[in-house]
């Protein structure tokens, strides 16, 4: 079965690498950047997402790369504790919930997929750009910076192009851009001392502004500890529709809405102060689709689902996407059904309002439909 998979973000990624341990290795994925690069911050890898990347043989490797979060702690906007829940091992999950940088472990998984399926499986400086199918197969188009098409020949087609998808773009025309909220997100990576525990994730906040704060390295010696923080709060003018996910932001501006956010376990203004990097993210939404496959083109990750940047949950739901998505195409032989299949079990899952964090994890727990094991 010959697969093309669009875009090399985590869930294209990941997609690959689950096909490759579910016997199907006639995968290519193109990525529209020419150089992928290890961009962006901190995300959350919650405990289902970390068997699904152990099942690969990655725990090891994502282990290096990360926090082990033990617990969520909650705050309100004067830093008075207000109450705490286990996270991963602690909350008795058989596998931890990890902070990471998104682009250590995009480039983890992107040094993982090149290992095992060769350079030739990834070709870059290409955007999904068409796709026409036939009874037995799909031409897929990309189209370069130039302006010039390349075409491949494949028996399935999977968008996992982001929430800006131009696979679901072609397949619903209609639909338009993600609608803006009348929200600002900033996130950013700052060295600061040990956060609480060192395994900590906090929340702090009055229903208006939150403040979202985890470790991605932990502190050792003089070496201070690596923080990954969010800040949001209503957007002081009417929503935009800024499309830049890697927008630098304006430092002074969050310290003014911030700057008296000083607690005694937490400087949260130095905090912002002191970041290596920060960004100002689009707050945006997608509804749900009526369905995520064409034929034999079907969508994945934040192409399907988009999720907030608050929920913990984008990356974690498009490696467990990748992998319910490989199994059904192990075995089913005729790929429509394949899809079906995969539709049937993660879209339901995935369409809930407000899901929580733990909601995929709560119901992988005695998935048999979910195997992993390679057929």
């Amino acid at each position: 079965m010959r697969i093309v998979v669009g875009g090399a973000g985590i869930g294209g990624l990941a997609t690959a690498l689950s096909l490759h341990a579910a016997g199907i290795t006639d995968v290519t994925v193109y990525e529209a950047v020419e150089e992928i690069r290890p961009l962006g911050v901190g995300i959350d890898l919650l405990p289902y997402a970390v068997r699904e990347l152990t099942e690969l043989g990655l725990y090891d490797d994502v282990a290096e790369i990360s926090v082990a979060t033990t617990e969520s702690v909650h705050h309100d906007r004067f830093g008075k504790r207000v109450r705490s829940e286990p996270r991963g091992l602690a909350a008795g999950y058989a596998w931890p919930q990890f902070s990471v940088h998104r682009g250590e472990l995009q480039m983890l998984l992107l040094r993982a997929q090149l290992a095992w399926l060769g350079a030739e499986s990834l070709r870059t400086g290409l955007r999904l750009s068409g796709y026409a199918q036939t009874a037995d197969g799909v031409t897929v188009e990309f189209t370069d910076p130039a302006g010039n098409t390349v075409t491949d020949e494949a028996d399935v087609l999977i968008a996992a192009d982001g929430i800006d998808s131009a696979g679901r773009a072609l397949m619903y025309p209609s639909e338009g851009p993600p609608t803006p909220h009348a929200r600002v997100l900033w996130r950013g990576v700052s060295p600061a001392p040990a956060l609480l525990t060192g395994h900590t994730r906090i929340v702090a906040g009055d229903g208006d502004q939150t403040f979202v704060a985890h470790p991605l390295r932990a502190a050792e010696g003089e070496r201070p500890a690596l923080l990954n923080w969010l800040a949001e709060r209503p957007h002081p003018g009417p929503p935009t529709e800024p499309r830049d996910w890697q927008r630098p932001a304006e430092l002074d501006t969050i310290l003014a809405h911030f700057a008296d956010w000083e607690f005694d376990w937490l400087d949260v203004p130095a905090l912002i102060a002191n970041a290596d990097v920060a960004y100002e993210y689009p707050v945006v939404h997608r509804a749900p689709l009526p369905s995520w496959s064409d034929g034999r083109v079907t969508l994945l990750g934040d192409a399907a689902h988009a999720t907030f940047p608050t929920g913990t949950e984008g990356a974690s739901r498009a490696i467990l996407d990748a992998r319910v998505l490989a199994h059904a195409l192990a075995t089913h032989p005729d790929p429509l059904d394949a899809l079906a299949h995969y539709e049937e079990v993660r879209r339901p899952a995935t369409t809930t309002p407000s899901p929580t964090p733990d909601t995929d994890a709560n119901s992988l727990n005695n998935r048999a439909s979910y195997s992993t094991t390679t057929p």
